[in-house]
């Protein structure tokens, strides 16, 4: 299918006397504007007006809006596939302007979940009904979140078509979830007894006990903990500066993760038997691989974590399991103080803290239940000294 081009509008500019004495063509461009491409509206001269360019519809003045045009309009006016456009564009787009964790999390939906669906399309012959149906689809065996993920990201590679002068709207924008979501799961966390087990496990490897104590008691996303240099440590306190993700040192997730910690026996302990066992370092990174650059932390755990705890009988759940462990313990620790948590983790909102990483646990649900037991026995006894009040049992 062809992609539409821009056609003009031709219009005549007149004298002061009233009469049309030149040809102009009004069409859109890409301007950057504050760093962002957006779309103008723009004019430009075709000819002065005579006998052989007599008129706005003529054929003559035509050819001369067609033949500027074609500057602007997409080279050849081809209509990409939406693979090309993903290959060509989008990519190296987010590659540049994005974080990597970001780029690593598109490019991980795109091979799982658009890269075979948007094989048949170009960009503008996909129609919101497909995307509609294709969300549906999945709703048998995806939860809402990954499902907004997916929207989120389709909705962005034509967002940028757009941007870019080779679409005119966006198919997704109107897209719908028509079919009930499958729920999500619960995310997993580790508990502080089952946190001392798997690093009680890990005893022959100082460096893993060390990266689960960073994750399970200061709550450190596995980025920051690849991320971590010596120079980061003082006595009593961590330094969070900043990430490594798929290999790449970068800034942290958000400003506000850029933050300084206090350091508890508990992380300090595998921390010092690791210092030393690493010759005492003055600078570096804490988790170096044979090249010198910071290790990868999946292999570490694929290698070694994974392996000695199923050899042990311990599940395995994952290092963002000890980060939503920090924060369920440190809430349930002061008396459902989500503040404090929010701190530990650093995150911008109070909502995330309490919509992601405060786990349900049967303890919060037994304090819970008996302080109602408790205001309501008080109410009790209060009502007691009324006269002619009974129990009620015999209704029951």
């Amino acid at each position: 299918m062809v992609q539409r081009v821009q056609r003009g509008h031709v219009f005549g500019v007149r004298n002061a006397a009233g009469k049309i004495v030149s040809w102009h063509v009004k069409y859109r461009a890409l301007e950057m504007r504050d760093g962002v491409s957006t779309r103008v509206l723009k004019s430009h001269k075709l000819c002065d007006r005579n006998e052989k360019y007599f008129s706005a519809a003529c054929k003559a003045v035509r050819d001369l809006c067609d033949q500027f045009l074609q500057g602007i309009n997409p080279t050849a006016a081809t209509d990409l596939s939406v693979h090309e456009f993903w290959d060509k564009h989008y990519l190296p787009f987010i590659q540049q302007h994005k974080k990597p964790s970001t780029v690593g999390g598109y490019v991980q939906i795109w091979k799982q979940h658009l890269s075979g669906h948007f094989t048949p399309y170009t960009l503008n012959d996909y129609r919101t009904h497909i995307g509609s149906q294709f969300l549906l689809g999945l709703t048998t065996t995806q939860g809402l979140r990954t499902l907004n993920h997916i929207r989120s990201l389709a909705s962005g590679i034509f967002s940028h078509a757009i941007n870019l002068g080779m679409l005119e709207s966006n198919p997704w924008r109107d897209v719908k979830l028509l079919g009930r979501v499958k729920p999500a799961k619960p995310t997993a966390h580790y508990t502080l007894e089952e946190a001392e087990n798997i690093i009680s496990a890990l005893v022959d490897h100082v460096d893993c006990q060390l990266i689960m104590a960073l994750s399970c008691f200061l709550g450190l996303r596995p980025g920051e903990i690849a991320g971590l240099r010596w120079e980061d440590f003082d006595p009593r306190q961590l330094h969070i500066r900043r990430a490594v993700v798929h290999g790449i040192v970068g800034t942290t997730k958000t400003p506000e993760s850029v933050a300084t910690l206090p350091l508890l026996d508990q992380v300090i302990i595998p921390l010092r038997l690791w210092y030393e066992k690493c010759r005492l370092p003055t600078e570096g990174w804490v988790f170096e691989n044979e090249r010198g650059n910071p290790q990868d932390l999946k292999d570490v755990v694929r290698r070694t974590i994974r392996p000695t705890l199923a050899a042990k009988g311990i599940e395995w759940k994952g290092l963002y399991a000890g980060r939503r462990g920090a924060g369920t313990a440190v809430i349930e620790l002061t008396g459902g103080n989500a503040a404090a948590a929010q701190e530990l983790l650093r995150h911008k909102h109070m909502s995330t803290t309490l919509q992601f990483y405060k786990r349900q646990t049967q303890t919060a649900l037994n304090e819970g239940v008996r302080a109602l037991e408790a205001a309501m026995r008080a109410r009790a006894l209060g009502a007691g000294s009324g006269a002619g009040t009974g129990s009620g049992s015999e209704d029951l």
